[in-house]
């Protein structure tokens, strides 16, 4: 019986680096040709990383990714010319760019298809550079014909279907969708109700980018929609898949280190462990694309800093982290030995600065100026900015990153400080719920209780003030990130959100403390995208803004 056996590999890529893209793509050839795999396939827009943003309206960057192609050709072509490789680049046919896939052999290119479906919302700007094509694309291996779809196309049916009137038997989708939570379930059924009828193999890219974060998560359907095999998330995987003569998946294998194979996992794992995952990801991906070996973090003994501490060590290494604890006059005796027990637990440096008479020093200097007005929100926020301050400067003497550990819940209610906490390169949490704060923070002590249980248990405090706790600002957390998500994710009203159960007058307090917050979250650093919507480029909302909700 004749096979066609076709690899997938799933790659993270990295924006603009075209010189490493290249040779992670000819990584890959050189082990597909040694299994004699048939076909390659590569995940979209592999060569200049995804999303390389207004790179592509720079013409030096374009000239330098059409020679750099050109080369890949010619190696790709001294691996093995038998060999399809797809690849997923750019390309510019009449003075206009394409989001392309191109099925390279020989040394030359035997098919070229342009992605037909541009996203341009959420986090997607695909319209801004490129122009969409027209025309499906067919091609042939050992009397097999397989079709080209490139990421949304295959979220629609009629880039499939145009595929399958063509002749097409099984479909090779080429992607870069980012993750968030659920979104594996939804790429399956979206996609499984779109290609009915064809063999399906779906190659998603890998990899933290600014922002998004990519799970991989890979699959393989048969021709009525079900799946045939699933690759692993958050990780770089090469995948084999054979086909038979009417192009049914009959068998699949992972490659694993050492080039030997294994089976693929039958499922993915849950929620939580695939959130934590994703922020280690995010995480060590910005560090290592941006130039950073180390991380320097503000540890409070409460519950944020804890776990952004978890995350960092497991993904950085804990001789990569470092841990300053800045008591104030507020701070409880508890939220000091906690920290100093996290610190330990995890092997990491930790150093201590006490701010009080740095805190006295600026009440010194402004007292003239506050004469007549009794204390508030600005000497607590004096504090939060001295240990801001602190960190920067530790960050500029040893070159350190700084990760801030503000969560969602808070940076959605301005329950944090400008130039203060919201100071960093890196804001882990920026998307996480405070609620998914203490899931994530039970999870990983399930794996080993590295966060001291009193942090986890006790009352979250921002220690600005005696007795201080959040919920002196704020509504209950589960109640808060509650109607964030209707508000933020679900994109409702505040009428809707009453309908839903909660109480109108809490409601109107958060959309109100989100609304007038914008330009708090504007200036803050960048973090990672895990839910169906994020503060960031998935949330464009104006600053200077006369709506009332």
């Amino acid at each position: 019986m004749t096979v066609v056996k076709v690899g997938l590999a799933q790659i993270n890529s990295r924006v603009g680096d075209l010189k490493a893209n290249a040779a992670k793509i000819i990584e890959s050839a050189r082990w597909a040709s040694q299994q004699g795999l048939d076909i390659l396939v590569t995940p979209e827009l592999t060569l200049t990383g995804y999303p390389a943003e207004d790179l592509f309206l720079r013409d030096e960057f374009l000239r330098r990714h059409d020679q750099a192609f050109q080369e890949l050709r010619a190696q790709l072509n001294a691996i093995d010319p038998r060999m399809r490789v797809v690849v997923g680049h750019v390309s510019k046919i009449d003075g206009k760019l394409y989001n392309v896939a191109s099925v390279v052999a020989e040394g030359r290119v035997l098919a070229c298809y342009c992605k037909h479906e541009l996203p341009d919302y959420g986090v997607f700007d695909e319209m801004r550079y490129f122009s969409p094509g027209q025309e499906p694309v067919v091609f042939e291996v050992k009397g097999l014909r397989f079709g080209l779809n490139i990421c949304e196309d295959a979220w629609l049916a009629s880039s499939p279907a145009m595929a399958a009137q063509h002749g097409a038997q099984v479909l090779l989708v080429l992607n870069a969708s980012p993750y968030s939570t659920r979104k594996q379930q939804l790429r399956l059924d979206q996609v499984g109700a779109n290609v009915r009828g064809l063999t399906t193999l779906y190659v998603n890219k890998v990899g933290g980018q600014d922002e998004l974060v990519f799970d991989g998560a890979s699959f393989v359907l048969n021709s009525d929609g079900d799946v045939f095999a699933r690759f692993p998330v958050f990780q770089e995987a090469f995948g084999v898949v054979e086909l038979d003569q009417s192009g049914a998946p009959v068998h699949a294998q992972l490659s694993v280190e050492g080039g030997t194979l294994r089976g693929l996992p039958q499922e993915w794992p849950d929620t939580l462990e695939q959130v934590y995952e994703a922020l280690k990801l995010a995480l060590s991906d910005y560090m290592a694309k941006s130039g950073f070996s180390r991380v320097v973090l503000g540890l409070s003994g409460g519950m944020d800093s804890a776990l952004v501490l978890a995350v960092a060590v497991d993904a950085l290494g804990a001789q990569n982290v470092r841990t300053v604890m800045m008591p104030s006059r507020y701070t409880a005796d508890i939220s000091l030995q906690d920290a100093r027990q996290m610190a330990r637990n995890l092997g990491v440096q930790y150093d201590e600065i006490v701010i009080g008479p740095l805190a006295d020093g600026f009440d010194q200097a402004l007292a003239p100026l506050f004469a007549g007005f009794e204390p508030d929100a600005t000497e607590e926020n004096i504090q939060a900015r001295i240990r801001g301050t602190l960190l920067m400067a530790l960050s500029n003497k040893f070159g350190s990153l700084v990760v801030t550990t503000g969560n969602k819940s808070e940076l959605a209610t301005g329950y944090c400080t400008l130039y203060g906490d919201m100071a960093g390169g890196f804001a882990l949490l920026k998307d996480v719920p405070k609620t998914m704060v203490y899931a994530l923070a039970r999870w990983r002590n399930e794996r080993s209780a590295v966060i001291p249980e009193r942090i986890i248990v006790r009352p979250p405090s921002a220690e600005l003030r005696p007795d201080q706790t959040d919920q002196d600002s704020l509504p209950p957390y589960d109640v808060l990130d509650g109607i964030i998500e209707h508000y933020v994710e679900r994109n409702e009203s505040v009428e809707q959100i009453v309908q839903a159960g909660y109480d109108r007058e809490t409601v109107a307090k958060v959309a109100r403390l989100i609304r007038i917050n914008e330009y708090k979250r504007r200036q803050g650093a960048v973090g990672p995208k895990i839910t169906s919507r994020a503060f960031g480029r998935d949330w464009r909302m104006p600053i200077a803004n006369g709506y009332r909700d």
